[in-house]
C-alpha cells in the first residue's frame, strides 16, 4: 500500500468501468429489496462497517501482494451474508435455506475455480474474488452479533 491507508477505504467506492458499477449497483438493489427491513438502519450501518473492515483487513492480511482493489463487492457479499443470517434467525423458510446454500456455494466455486464465468470477463479488471469472501465473514459476525437485537419481520 505504500503509506496510502486512505484506499482500504476510497477502494469500496471507486469501480473500473460503468459496467462494474452496474453489477454493484444491481446487487445493493437486489440485497437491498430482500432484506431492508430485517435490520435498523443503524445496524446496517454496522453490517457496512464490519464488512468493509473485514474486506481491508483481509487485503491486508492474507493479501499482502494485492497493489489495488475496486469496486463494493466485498460489503456487498457482507450485506447478503448478514441478511441471510436475520432471515434464518427469523423465517427459516426452505427458500431462504436454499439461497444460502447457493451463496456459500458460490463462494466455495470462486476459491476452487476463480469468479463466475458470466461476471470474470465483465470488467476492465479481473475480479478479486476473495473480497466476497471476507466481505461475507465480517457480514456473518455483524449478523450474528445483532442476532439479540430486534429485527424487523419481513419474508423473502
Amino acid at each position: 500500500m505504500g503509506g496510502e491507508a486512505w484506499r482500504l477505504v476510497t477502494g469500496h467506492l471507486v469501480h473500473a468501468d460503468l459496467r462494474h458499477l452496474g453489477w454493484n449497483l444491481l446487487g445493493v438493489l437486489i440485497v437491498w429489496g430482500l432484506f431492508a427491513r430485517d435490520y435498523t438502519e443503524r445496524q446496517w450501518m454496522l453490517i457496512l462497517a464490519a464488512s468493509t473492515v473485514a474486506t481491508s483487513l483481509g487485503f491486508l492480511l492474507l493479501e499482502p501482494d494485492l497493489e489495488w482493489y475496486v469496486g463494493f463487492s466485498g460489503v456487498l457479499h457482507g450485506c447478503m451474508a448478514a441478511g441471510l443470517v436475520a432471515r434464518l434467525r427469523a423465517v427459516r423458510d426452505p427458500v431462504t435455506w436454499i439461497v444460502t446454500g447457493l451463496f456459500v456455494a458460490k463462494l466455495a466455486w470462486e476459491h476452487v475455480a476463480g469468479a463466475l464465468p458470466f461476471t470474470a470477463g465483465s470488467i476492465s479488471l479481473p475480479v478479486v474474488h476473495e473480497a466476497h469472501t471476507y466481505g461475507a465473514f465480517g457480514g456473518l459476525a455483524a449478523g450474528l452479533l445483532l442476532r439479540r437485537m430486534p429485527a424487523r419481520p419481513a419474508s423473502l
